[in-house]
């Protein structure tokens, strides 16, 4: 392993050397490099060149280097966007090497592949020309088929599930790994603390759970009176629209916090504010930050093994830090870090399923086997 920043020439080296040795080269690059300035891109040398992409940069170049034979590369969905596409089709051109690799994007969702969240990422994969392209994996249709929908029952908000029939029942069978809700990804870790709440009561608990004796990192972080207050009288599935009004004023115990704005009521800028998860559904997508979620029973917000249960790491996956007063430290100590580790992750089962069918093409294309272990998935 070469651990460290890519762009020092002294690990860019290392990792030179000890791929190009390999007798039979470097099957697979992966990355997923931050792009905060593809927004104002408009041609191939901004892309490449602005220094707040440096890591795409680099992406790019070790690809050069090593040539290998596939790549995988993924980013938010929100490229899409920008600059009408012209982004996205730039991305391609730039794997693609000059037509070395053969190029392909798509977006997919985790909600699809067994992930208990719906979380959707661009995809590019890529093999050198005349390899076989890999396929894209056939996901569930959960996320774009099924919708949680509020409705007034009894003169109050709820918030039910609508879809297929055969998705429903898949969602809701707590045996079937292919579509996982929060409570069935959640409900063992019930009682925060260094203990599971309950024996598994899923397959995907069961799973998460080989080779752990004990949950770890999971105590949530504190939150503020008014909010528990607020998330009392919010459904599961609901935010923060769904206040009544005597708890959307802007202070409810006296106890002043943030901006003020108008002090009357919560502001505009609290529109996501105070979701809590619907236990029959996916979870939101899980961001860098404690509170993107609050628990669809209790009034409080999600631990770190919560969120990587979210994300599908198996319990066995620990976040680890490094000692206070290391320079460079995050702002907000240890479990800040945590959480922003875990939020900034690709979900396991969605790199899986994506590293599956890039094994079995290249398996077919090469004299390999889809057995060699340099093929295999974990």
């Amino acid at each position: 392993m070469v651990e460290g920043d890519l762009t020092d020439q002294a690990n860019h080296s290392r990792l030179a050397e000890l791929v190009m040795p390999m007798d039979r080269g470097l099957d697979l690059l992966a990355g997923g490099p931050p792009c905060q300035a593809f927004s104002q891109v408009r041609n191939h040398d901004r892309l490449l060149e602005d220094p707040r992409n440096r890591l795409y940069r680099e992406f790019v170049n070790v690809l050069d280097e090593l040539r290998p034979r596939a790549l995988l590369l993924e980013n938010v969905p929100g490229l899409l966007q920008f600059n009408g596409g012209e982004v996205r089709e730039q991305i391609e051109i730039d794997l693609s090497l000059g037509g070395v690799y053969d190029v392909s994007s798509l977006v997919l969702d985790a909600g699809d592949f067994g992930t208990p969240q719906s979380r959707s990422r661009l995809v590019f994969v890529g093999v050198r020309r005349g390899e076989v392209l890999p396929s894209w994996p056939a996901g569930s249709g959960l996320t774009s088929k099924v919708r949680l929908q509020r409705k007034l029952i009894r003169g109050r908000g709820r918030y039910v599930l609508e879809g297929p029939e055969e998705l429903m029942e898949r969602l809701l069978d707590p045996a079937d790994l292919t579509a996982v809700t929060a409570e069935q990804a959640l409900s063992d870790l019930s009682r925060p603390g260094g203990r599971y709440s309950s024996d598994p009561r899923s397959a995907f608990q069961e799973a998460m759970r080989v080779g752990s004796d004990a949950p770890q990192d999971h105590l949530p972080s504190r939150i503020r009176e008014d909010t528990i207050l607020r998330l009392k009288g919010i459904p599961p599935g609901g935010n923060v629209h769904d206040l009544p009004p005597e708890l959307a004023q802007r202070y409810l115990t006296g106890k002043k916090w943030g901006p003020a704005g108008n002090g009357k009521r919560l502001a505009r800028r609290h529109f996501y504010a105070y979701r809590r998860l619907h236990p029959r559904w996916l979870a939101w997508t899980a961001n860098t930050k404690a509170d993107f979620a609050y628990h669809y029973r209790q009034p409080r917000g999600l631990s770190v093994r919560e969120v990587a249960r979210i994300q599908g790491f198996p319990d066995t996956f620990h976040v680890t830090t490094a000692s206070q007063g290391t320079p460079g430290q995050l702002y907000g100590g240890a479990r800040h870090s945590r959480y922003r580790q875990i939020g900034n992750a690709v979900p396991p089962p969605l790199a899986a399923a994506v590293g599956a069918e890039l094994r079995n093409a290249l398996a077919v294309s090469g004299s390999r086997t889809a057995e060699d272990p340099l093929l295999r998935v974990a």
